[in-house]
Protein backbone atom coordinates (compact mmCIF):
# COMPACT_ATOMS: atom_id res chain seq x y z
CA UNK A 1 0.00 0.00 0.00
CA UNK A 2 1.27 3.36 -0.83
CA UNK A 3 1.11 6.16 1.69
CA UNK A 4 -1.08 8.74 1.37
CA UNK A 5 0.23 12.10 0.29
CA UNK A 6 -1.12 14.10 3.21
CA UNK A 7 1.92 11.95 5.80
CA UNK A 8 4.41 13.46 3.49
CA UNK A 9 4.04 16.81 5.58
CA UNK A 10 3.61 14.51 8.87
CA UNK A 11 6.21 11.39 8.57
CA UNK A 12 9.75 10.77 8.36
CA UNK A 13 10.88 10.87 4.36
CA UNK A 14 10.68 7.24 2.69
CA UNK A 15 13.88 4.95 3.21
CA UNK A 16 14.90 1.49 2.13
CA UNK A 17 15.88 -1.42 4.19
CA UNK A 18 19.61 -2.14 4.53
CA UNK A 19 18.75 -5.37 5.43
CA UNK A 20 16.46 -8.32 4.66
CA UNK A 21 15.79 -11.72 5.57
CA UNK A 22 13.56 -14.42 6.75
CA UNK A 23 13.05 -16.04 9.88
CA UNK A 24 13.20 -20.03 10.34
CA UNK A 25 10.60 -20.43 12.38
CA UNK A 26 9.58 -23.90 12.57
CA UNK A 27 6.72 -25.75 11.68
CA UNK A 28 7.45 -24.69 7.98
CA UNK A 29 7.16 -20.89 8.33
CA UNK A 30 9.42 -18.54 7.08
CA UNK A 31 8.85 -14.85 8.23
CA UNK A 32 9.91 -11.99 6.22
CA UNK A 33 11.78 -9.50 7.78
CA UNK A 34 13.86 -5.98 7.10
CA UNK A 35 15.81 -3.47 8.97
CA UNK A 36 16.03 0.21 8.26
CA UNK A 37 17.47 3.47 9.85
CA UNK A 38 20.70 3.26 11.81
CA UNK A 39 22.38 -0.12 11.76
CA UNK A 40 23.76 1.37 15.68
CA UNK A 41 20.65 2.87 16.60
CA UNK A 42 17.90 2.48 19.17
CA UNK A 43 15.82 -0.79 18.01
CA UNK A 44 11.85 -0.58 17.79
CA UNK A 45 9.98 -2.77 16.30
CA UNK A 46 6.71 -2.45 14.03
CA UNK A 47 4.12 -4.84 14.60
CA UNK A 48 1.31 -5.03 11.89
CA UNK A 49 -2.60 -4.80 12.11
CA UNK A 50 -5.01 -7.43 11.17
CA UNK A 51 -3.97 -10.09 12.64
CA UNK A 52 -3.03 -11.21 8.70
CA UNK A 53 -2.09 -7.20 7.00
CA UNK A 54 1.43 -7.15 6.73
CA UNK A 55 3.95 -4.51 6.32
CA UNK A 56 3.49 -1.29 3.95
CA UNK A 57 7.12 0.88 3.08
CA UNK A 58 5.42 3.28 5.07
CA UNK A 59 5.35 2.25 7.92
CA UNK A 60 9.13 2.80 8.37
CA UNK A 61 8.35 6.55 8.30
CA UNK A 62 6.70 6.65 11.76
CA UNK A 63 10.71 6.82 13.44
CA UNK A 64 13.75 9.15 13.02
CA UNK A 65 15.92 6.92 10.74
CA UNK A 66 18.83 8.79 12.32
CA UNK A 67 18.19 7.35 15.61
CA UNK A 68 15.93 4.09 15.13
CA UNK A 69 17.38 0.94 14.18
CA UNK A 70 13.83 -0.10 12.52
CA UNK A 71 12.83 -3.30 12.55
CA UNK A 72 9.88 -4.77 10.26
CA UNK A 73 8.13 -7.92 9.83
CA UNK A 74 5.27 -9.78 8.56
CA UNK A 75 3.42 -12.35 10.51
CA UNK A 76 2.69 -15.80 9.87
CA UNK A 77 1.24 -16.63 6.23
CA UNK A 78 1.11 -13.12 5.23
CA UNK A 79 2.89 -10.37 3.33
CA UNK A 80 6.00 -12.10 2.28
CA UNK A 81 5.96 -14.73 4.61
CA UNK A 82 5.36 -18.23 3.39
CA UNK A 83 3.90 -20.28 3.31
CA UNK A 84 1.10 -17.64 2.18
CA UNK A 85 -2.78 -18.18 3.24
CA UNK A 86 -4.32 -17.46 0.24
CA UNK A 87 -3.56 -21.11 -1.25
CA UNK A 88 -6.93 -23.28 -1.11
CA UNK A 89 -6.25 -25.49 1.87
CA UNK A 90 -3.90 -23.18 4.09
CA UNK A 91 -3.09 -24.96 7.36
CA UNK A 92 -3.66 -22.90 10.34
CA UNK A 93 -2.82 -24.39 13.36
CA UNK A 94 0.79 -23.15 13.88
CA UNK A 95 -0.82 -19.59 13.63
CA UNK A 96 -1.39 -18.12 16.94
CA UNK A 97 -0.61 -15.57 19.25
CA UNK A 98 1.75 -17.48 21.47
CA UNK A 99 3.68 -18.40 18.03
CA UNK A 100 3.97 -14.77 17.27
CA UNK A 101 5.23 -13.84 20.15
CA UNK A 102 7.72 -16.84 19.63
CA UNK A 103 8.55 -15.58 16.50
CA UNK A 104 9.19 -12.26 18.20
CA UNK A 105 11.61 -13.37 20.24
CA UNK A 106 13.99 -15.42 18.21
CA UNK A 107 14.12 -12.19 15.51
CA UNK A 108 15.25 -10.10 18.68
CA UNK A 109 17.69 -12.96 19.61
CA UNK A 110 18.88 -13.91 15.97
CA UNK A 111 19.51 -10.05 15.22
CA UNK A 112 21.51 -9.33 18.38
CA UNK A 113 19.00 -6.84 19.94
CA UNK A 114 19.41 -6.63 23.76
CA UNK A 115 15.99 -4.85 24.03
CA UNK A 116 14.11 -3.14 22.00
CA UNK A 117 10.72 -0.62 21.45
CA UNK A 118 7.45 -2.02 20.51
CA UNK A 119 5.57 -0.44 18.93
CA UNK A 120 1.74 -1.84 17.77
CA UNK A 121 -1.53 -0.56 15.93
CA UNK A 122 -5.24 -2.37 16.48
CA UNK A 123 -4.46 -5.98 16.32
CA UNK A 124 -0.69 -4.99 16.69
CA UNK A 125 -1.48 -4.01 20.06
CA UNK A 126 -2.95 -6.96 21.20
CA UNK A 127 0.01 -8.51 20.15
CA UNK A 128 2.83 -5.47 21.87
CA UNK A 129 0.51 -6.45 24.45
CA UNK A 130 1.19 -10.19 24.93
CA UNK A 131 4.71 -9.91 23.68
CA UNK A 132 5.63 -7.56 26.40
CA UNK A 133 3.99 -9.36 29.36
CA UNK A 134 5.49 -12.25 28.48
CA UNK A 135 9.25 -10.72 27.91
CA UNK A 136 9.09 -7.30 29.95
CA UNK A 137 13.00 -7.43 30.17
CA UNK A 138 13.15 -7.28 26.85
CA UNK A 139 10.66 -3.96 25.67
CA UNK A 140 12.10 -0.52 26.83
CA UNK A 141 9.14 1.17 25.82
CA UNK A 142 5.91 1.02 24.41
CA UNK A 143 3.67 2.65 22.05
CA UNK A 144 0.13 1.34 20.79
CA UNK A 145 -2.61 2.32 18.49
CA UNK A 146 -6.03 1.74 18.36
CA UNK A 147 -6.46 -0.31 21.83
CA UNK A 148 -7.77 -3.92 20.52
CA UNK A 149 -7.68 -6.73 23.43
CA UNK A 150 -10.56 -9.62 21.10
CA UNK A 151 -12.59 -9.77 24.78
CA UNK A 152 -16.26 -11.12 23.59
CA UNK A 153 -18.28 -7.59 23.58
CA UNK A 154 -15.19 -6.06 20.85
CA UNK A 155 -15.77 -8.69 18.63
CA UNK A 156 -19.33 -8.73 18.85
CA UNK A 157 -19.65 -4.96 18.58
CA UNK A 158 -17.52 -5.09 14.70
CA UNK A 159 -18.44 -8.08 13.39
CA UNK A 160 -22.06 -9.51 15.37
CA UNK A 161 -23.85 -6.13 14.22
CA UNK A 162 -22.71 -3.49 16.93
CA UNK A 163 -21.13 -1.22 14.39
CA UNK A 164 -24.38 -1.95 11.67
CA UNK A 165 -26.19 0.85 13.69
CA UNK A 166 -23.39 3.60 12.16
CA UNK A 167 -22.85 1.74 9.12
CA UNK A 168 -25.93 0.30 8.05
CA UNK A 169 -25.13 0.32 4.10
CA UNK A 170 -21.81 -1.05 4.61
CA UNK A 171 -23.12 -3.51 7.13
CA UNK A 172 -25.89 -5.28 4.19
CA UNK A 173 -22.97 -5.85 2.24
CA UNK A 174 -21.31 -7.69 4.86
CA UNK A 175 -24.67 -9.62 5.41
CA UNK A 176 -24.39 -10.60 1.35
CA UNK A 177 -22.39 -13.81 1.86
CA UNK A 178 -24.30 -15.29 4.66
CA UNK A 179 -27.79 -16.70 4.31
CA UNK A 180 -30.37 -15.21 6.57
CA UNK A 181 -30.35 -18.27 8.66
CA UNK A 182 -27.31 -18.15 9.58
CA UNK A 183 -26.35 -14.25 10.47
CA UNK A 184 -26.56 -14.66 13.83
CA UNK A 185 -23.33 -15.57 14.44
CA UNK A 186 -21.42 -13.80 11.87
CA UNK A 187 -17.89 -14.76 12.90
CA UNK A 188 -18.59 -18.76 12.69
CA UNK A 189 -20.45 -18.47 9.58
CA UNK A 190 -17.46 -16.27 7.79
CA UNK A 191 -15.06 -19.54 9.44
CA UNK A 192 -17.19 -22.07 7.37
CA UNK A 193 -16.72 -20.08 3.95
CA UNK A 194 -13.10 -18.86 4.31
CA UNK A 195 -11.86 -22.70 5.17
CA UNK A 196 -13.83 -23.80 2.39
CA UNK A 197 -11.26 -24.99 -0.43
CA UNK A 198 -13.74 -23.99 -3.14
CA UNK A 199 -12.67 -20.40 -4.30
CA UNK A 200 -15.93 -19.45 -5.55
CA UNK A 201 -17.11 -19.61 -2.06
CA UNK A 202 -13.50 -18.51 -0.12
CA UNK A 203 -13.02 -15.19 -1.85
CA UNK A 204 -16.09 -13.86 -2.42
CA UNK A 205 -16.50 -14.06 1.47
CA UNK A 206 -12.88 -13.19 1.97
CA UNK A 207 -13.84 -10.05 -0.20
CA UNK A 208 -16.80 -8.99 1.61
CA UNK A 209 -15.08 -9.58 5.00
CA UNK A 210 -12.29 -7.30 4.20
CA UNK A 211 -14.01 -4.69 2.74
CA UNK A 212 -16.12 -4.32 5.62
CA UNK A 213 -13.10 -3.64 7.62
CA UNK A 214 -11.39 -1.13 5.03
CA UNK A 215 -14.46 1.06 4.57
CA UNK A 216 -14.96 1.22 7.95
CA UNK A 217 -11.07 2.52 8.89
CA UNK A 218 -10.93 5.83 8.84
CA UNK A 219 -13.43 8.87 9.26
CA UNK A 220 -13.31 10.05 6.20
CA UNK A 221 -14.26 6.96 3.58
CA UNK A 222 -10.64 6.20 1.71
CA UNK A 223 -11.55 4.78 -1.68
CA UNK A 224 -7.91 3.68 -2.17
CA UNK A 225 -7.49 1.82 0.87
CA UNK A 226 -10.44 0.15 0.65
CA UNK A 227 -9.49 -1.06 -3.02
CA UNK A 228 -5.71 -2.21 -1.77
CA UNK A 229 -7.23 -4.24 0.41
CA UNK A 230 -9.67 -5.97 -1.32
CA UNK A 231 -8.20 -7.11 -4.48
CA UNK A 232 -9.45 -10.96 -4.10
CA UNK A 233 -5.72 -12.89 -2.93
CA UNK A 234 -4.82 -10.70 -0.33
CA UNK A 235 -8.26 -9.77 0.62
CA UNK A 236 -8.70 -13.78 1.23
CA UNK A 237 -5.37 -14.20 3.39
CA UNK A 238 -6.55 -10.99 5.50
CA UNK A 239 -9.54 -12.18 6.28
CA UNK A 240 -8.88 -16.15 6.58
CA UNK A 241 -6.20 -15.28 9.36
CA UNK A 242 -8.08 -12.76 11.24
CA UNK A 243 -11.40 -14.81 11.00
CA UNK A 244 -9.17 -17.88 12.59
CA UNK A 245 -7.85 -15.58 15.36
CA UNK A 246 -11.38 -14.52 16.02
CA UNK A 247 -12.95 -17.83 15.98
CA UNK A 248 -10.35 -18.69 19.09
CA UNK A 249 -10.60 -16.05 20.82
CA UNK A 250 -6.51 -14.72 20.15
CA UNK A 251 -6.09 -17.62 22.29
CA UNK A 252 -6.01 -15.47 25.72
CA UNK A 253 -8.65 -16.01 28.70
CA UNK A 254 -11.55 -13.37 28.71
CA UNK A 255 -10.02 -9.96 29.58
CA UNK A 256 -6.39 -11.21 29.87
CA UNK A 257 -4.24 -8.23 28.47
CA UNK A 258 -5.96 -5.51 30.14
CA UNK A 259 -5.89 -7.73 33.09
CA UNK A 260 -2.36 -8.34 33.32
CA UNK A 261 -1.23 -4.79 32.08
CA UNK A 262 0.51 -5.10 36.05
CA UNK A 263 3.89 -6.95 34.67
CA UNK A 264 4.71 -3.93 32.79
CA UNK A 265 3.07 -0.94 34.36
CA UNK A 266 6.76 0.05 34.87
CA UNK A 267 7.89 0.81 30.57
CA UNK A 268 7.14 3.96 29.28
CA UNK A 269 4.15 3.68 27.13
CA UNK A 270 1.85 6.49 25.51
CA UNK A 271 -1.76 5.03 23.86
CA UNK A 272 -3.11 6.67 20.99
CA UNK A 273 -7.10 6.20 20.27
CA UNK A 274 -9.30 7.82 17.42
CA UNK A 275 -12.07 9.20 19.54
CA UNK A 276 -14.15 8.28 16.44
CA UNK A 277 -13.13 4.95 16.01
CA UNK A 278 -15.57 2.32 14.90
CA UNK A 279 -13.13 -0.81 14.31
CA UNK A 280 -11.61 -0.66 18.09
CA UNK A 281 -14.19 1.71 19.69
CA UNK A 282 -12.41 4.04 22.43
CA UNK A 283 -14.09 1.41 25.13
CA UNK A 284 -11.28 -0.52 25.16
CA UNK A 285 -8.59 2.26 25.51
CA UNK A 286 -10.25 3.58 28.24
CA UNK A 287 -10.30 0.30 30.01
CA UNK A 288 -6.68 0.08 29.64
CA UNK A 289 -5.88 3.67 30.68
CA UNK A 290 -7.63 3.29 33.65
CA UNK A 291 -5.72 -0.18 34.70
CA UNK A 292 -2.65 1.38 33.50
CA UNK A 293 -2.75 4.85 34.87
CA UNK A 294 1.32 5.58 33.93
CA UNK A 295 1.12 5.23 30.80
CA UNK A 296 0.42 8.61 28.53
CA UNK A 297 -2.96 8.89 27.23
CA UNK A 298 -3.81 10.30 23.58
CA UNK A 299 -7.25 10.79 22.62
CA UNK A 300 -7.34 11.91 18.91
CA UNK A 301 -10.25 14.24 18.65
CA UNK A 302 -11.21 13.84 14.58
CA UNK A 303 -10.02 10.62 13.59
CA UNK A 304 -11.07 7.25 13.91
CA UNK A 305 -9.04 3.94 13.57
CA UNK A 306 -6.26 4.43 10.85
CA UNK A 307 -2.82 5.24 11.79
CA UNK A 308 -2.82 6.85 8.34
CA UNK A 309 -5.05 9.15 9.49
CA UNK A 310 -2.99 12.85 10.39
CA UNK A 311 -4.15 13.23 13.96
CA UNK A 312 -2.85 9.37 14.95
CA UNK A 313 -0.25 10.06 12.41
CA UNK A 314 1.16 13.32 14.48
CA UNK A 315 0.48 11.40 17.80
CA UNK A 316 2.20 8.46 16.59
CA UNK A 317 5.35 10.79 15.61
CA UNK A 318 5.23 12.75 18.97
CA UNK A 319 5.74 9.41 21.04
CA UNK A 320 8.62 7.90 18.67
CA UNK A 321 10.26 11.12 18.73
CA UNK A 322 9.62 11.27 23.00
CA UNK A 323 11.02 7.68 23.63
CA UNK A 324 14.03 8.48 20.90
Amino acid sequence: MTAPAHLDEILYPPIEPYETGFLLAGDGQRVYWEQSGNPDGKPVVFLHGGPGGGTSDWHRRFFDPEVYRIVLFDQRGCGKSTPHVSEPAPDLRFNTTWHLVADMELLRRNLGIDRWQVFGGSWGSALALAYAQCHPGAVTEIVLRGIFTLRRHELEWFYEGGAAALYPDLWEQFLGPIPVLERSRMIDAYHRRLSDTDPAVHRPAGVAWTTWEAATLTLNPDPDLVASMSTPDAAVAFARIENHYFVNGGWFREGQLIEDVAAIRHIPAVIVQGRHDVCTPMMTAWDLHRAWPEAEFVVVPDASHAASEPGIARALRAATDRFR
